[in-house]
Order: C-alpha cells, then structure tokens, then sequence
C-alpha cells in the first residue's frame, strides 16, 4: 500500500512539473523576453502581469504551493534515489542522475530569486520594472550564478518533460521515447535560448 502512495506521489510530483509549474516557467520566460524589445516592452508586460486579477490567488495556489510541494518531494526522492551511472553509463541513467543535482540547483536558484525580486517587491525593498534585473545582474558573480541557475531549470523542466510522458503512459515504446528525447531536446534548447538571451539583455544595460 505504502509503495501504491509513492507511486502516485511520484506522478502527482511529475505532473505538477509540468502543469502548472512548466507553464507558469514557459510564461515567466515569455515576459521577460520583452527585455529584448527595450525597456518599456518589458515594462508594461511586467506591469500587466502585476495587474492581473486574483493576482495572489494566482501566485500562491498556482506557483508557490505547486513548487513547494514538487520541491519537497523531489529533495525526497533525491536522497532516496539510486544512482547507478559509474556502474551503467547508459544515456538514461545520466539523464536520471542530472534530473536530481540540477533539482537541487533550481530549488536554491529559485528561492534567491524570489527572495531578490518577489520578496523585495512585497518589502517595499524594490519595483518591478527593468532597472531591478538590470542592477542584480550587473555584478558578475550574481550574472554566472543565475545564467547557472537558468540552464539547470530549464533543463530539470525539459528531461522532467520526458519523465512525465513516461510516467503518465504517453510514451510507452522505445520509439516513442527516443521520440521524445529529441523533442525535450528542442524544448531545453529553446527555453534555455529564450533564458540565457534575457540575462545578457538584462546584463548589457541597454
């Protein structure tokens, strides 16, 4: 019974990876990618996304409980998870084993950033506009640790991607899995594309 729970467990903890929570990323993603179009694109998308209604509704039940939860259980099933890759170097077991560290990676990346942008905000500490990125990511140390900390997301998001198909019995055959690797792969490189180009736009201070 106990190893039924987990089961389900581990599906609700991939589901959540991916709705809402890679939603909520794809998103996140797509408004701050309006840095590239200047700083007053970014702006009034920012300020749309303030404005929404049931905006705290929205953050707490949509993104912060889904991602404290998803965090939790996977910090679980990291320290509970046998990682074979020295013994099997298969592709998968790699993939398996990368899905673990860069979990813990995003877990830290995601609280500093919420603490330096959401929390700051609340605080009265800081507006939401381009010039807060802007000045966290002209320090140098902060720029590597969050083009680090973007490139372990959207990777943990992309091989989650996989997983998830896996779990919920949409790729069942090894050919619909290997499929699906290529498709996670152009989703990783696109997300990550989308990520990594806002951090230099935010760093270039234009």
């Amino acid at each position: 019974m106990a190893g039924q729970r987990e089961f389900y467990y581990r599906r609700l903890h991939s589901l959540l990876g991916v709705v809402p929570i890679g939603v909520f990323l794809i998103q996140h993603l797509t408004v701050n990618y309006f840095s590239v179009y200047g700083r007053e694109n970014f702006n009034r998308a920012a300020e749309f996304m303030a404005n929404l209604p049931f905006r705290y509704f929205l953050e707490i039940f949509v993104i912060f409980l889904p991602i404290l939860f998803h965090a939790i259980l996977g910090v679980y099933i990291v320290f509970v998870s046998k990682n074979n890759v020295k013994r099997y170097g298969f592709f998968r077991n790699w993939m398996f084993y990368l899905q673990r560290i860069t979990g813990v990676i995003t877990l830290i990346f995601i609280a500093w950033h919420v603490w330096e942008t959401r929390i700051a905000i609340g605080l009265g500490r800081a507006e939401l506009d381009y010039s807060l990125m802007e000045t966290i990511l002209s320090e140098p140390f902060i720029f590597w640790f969050y083009l680090i900390g973007v490139l372990s997301t959207t990777f943990h998001f992309a091989n989650g991607l996989w997983s998830f198909l896996v779990s919920w019995g949409i790729t069942i055959t090894p050919r619909s899995q290997v499929i699906a690797t290529y498709v996670t792969l152009i989703v990783f490189v696109a997300v990550s594309y989308m990520g990594v180009r806002v951090l230099f736009q935010f760093a270039s201070g234009s």
